[in-house]
């Protein structure tokens, strides 16, 4: 067990653990957090009043959570020094202990990470970003049916344009690119144009359709969508769909059945048991999910696409005040805010928590502890109905009464 410089692990906590491909919780587990930039902090101290007193609520005091805090972004700075923006432990403690929260990071400005949320998904190999979008009622939203939308968002997180193979225009090294692409492939880039390359594997598609196909079934949903550019480009986002269904028919044959084999073989009517699989084209899902949102359950995206589109759908719900977030690996969870850090609000205590209290129903899904999870949802609903609310909502909603971040987490610790 590795002992770190500036972490303090409770020594009442236990450790999770991977058996066999399942996790292992004890009824104390060490649970890792990260507070977050500008607004941070004030999310994140609400939000874990909420946790600990849902857990407490639920199990009567038989489960606790053993809070471990690790840094990154600028407090890490303060703890670590300069340019530590995600110090090597905090990566390490995250793979010993399996599961961590966080709060918004800060983008560093002139340092080496483009994107701590990005560095945590690459070093971590947290190739799933999943993303539950769905109303709950009294939520202001700018559509006419926002409950018709309920879907999970399964985002590839560790490759397409998001790789950061990048070179900048004017470069030697985007020269010589430039230079034996036009004359080895027959291609005319023009020679001040920045590069970018767009790396898609059937490994890392492979294994996100797999996760999603999985959730669907754990979680009895009746389809799942490929989203795709693959109409354009064809050898990565077409490859993308099509490895997709590669995996479908290799290893889910016996329960996962095609749009195509639908029609041809069953007049147009899923059989009894049967989940849907089917593909979209990127530009076309946004409408959809706008126009026939019901028709779609569980959406399987490249990185891009995913990026653009969960953020789309949280709009039709209320926004990403209120939208939960995790990146996943097979071994390692971390679930977090997925909205930005809003500085200018930094320590006022007026953000809505929303985002972190409904990523922490996530982790407790994660955990198995799901009474914990229910109290915590059932609870936020209740709050939401009876117009007590943060200002993103108040400002929207006739007769709302507007409260503090604290307050809001107050609001739904007393409907527990």
């Amino acid at each position: 067990m590795n002992k770190f410089t500036n972490i303090s692990i409770p020594a009442e906590g236990t450790q999770i653990q991977f058996t066999d491909g399942n996790l292992v919780v004890a009824d104390n587990p060490i649970i890792l957090f990260i507070e977050g930039d500008g607004t941070g902090p004030d999310i994140w101290q609400a939000s874990k009043r909420v946790f600990d007193a849902a857990v407490e609520k639920a199990y009567g005091g038989k489960k606790k959570i053993a809070w471990a805090e690790i840094y990154a972004g600028e407090k890490a700075l303060a703890v670590y020094g300069e340019n530590q923006w995600l110090p090597d432990e905090t990566v390490e403690a995250i793979k010993q202990y399996k599961v961590a929260i966080k709060g918004p990071l800060t983008t560093p400005v002139g340092g080496g990470i483009r994107s701590l949320n990005v560095a945590l998904r690459q070093l971590l190999d947290l190739f799933a970003c999943v993303r539950p979008v769905k109303y709950y009622a009294g939520t202001p939203s700018p559509v006419k049916r926002p409950q018709d939308l309920d879907i999970v968002l399964f985002r590839e997180n560790t490759e397409d344009v998001y790789a950061g193979i990048e070179f900048k225009s004017g470069a030697d090294d985007a020269k010589s690119l430039i230079e034996y692409i036009n004359k080895n492939f027959n291609k005319n880039i023009r020679q001040d144009s920045g590069i970018g390359i767009k790396p898609m594997s059937a490994f890392g598609s492979k294994r996100l359709v797999k996760k999603a196909i999985e959730f669907a079934i754990e979680h009895k949903r009746k389809n799942v969508t490929l989203v795709h550019k693959g109409n354009i480009m064809k050898f990565t986002e077409g490859a993308f769909k099509e490895w997709g269904y590669e995996v479908a028919r290799d290893e889910f044959s016996d329960i996962i059945i095609t749009e195509d084999d639908v029609f041809k073989l069953h007049d147009g009517k899923v059989p009894e048991g049967k989940i849907l699989l089917k593909d979209r084209i990127a530009d076309s899902i946004f409408q959809q999910i706008l126009l026939r949102p019901a028709e779609y359950d569980v959406l399987a995206t490249p990185n891009l696409n995913g990026d653009y589109l969960s953020d789309a759908a949280a709009a039709q719900v209320g926004g990403l005040g209120i939208a939960p977030g995790a990146n996943m690996s097979y071994d390692v969870a971390i679930f977090e805010a997925t909205h930005g850090t809003a500085p200018k609000y930094a320590g006022l205590d007026k953000i809505n928590p929303g985002s972190v209290i409904l990523s922490g129903v996530m982790m407790f899904e994660f955990l198995g502890w799901t009474k914990a999870g229910q109290l915590i949802e059932k609870a936020m609903k209740k709050t939401i109905r009876s117009k007590v609310v943060t200002y993103d909502f108040a400002r929207l909603m006739t007769g709302a009464k507007e409260v503090k971040t604290s307050e809001f987490a107050s609001a739904i610790i007393s409907n527990l």
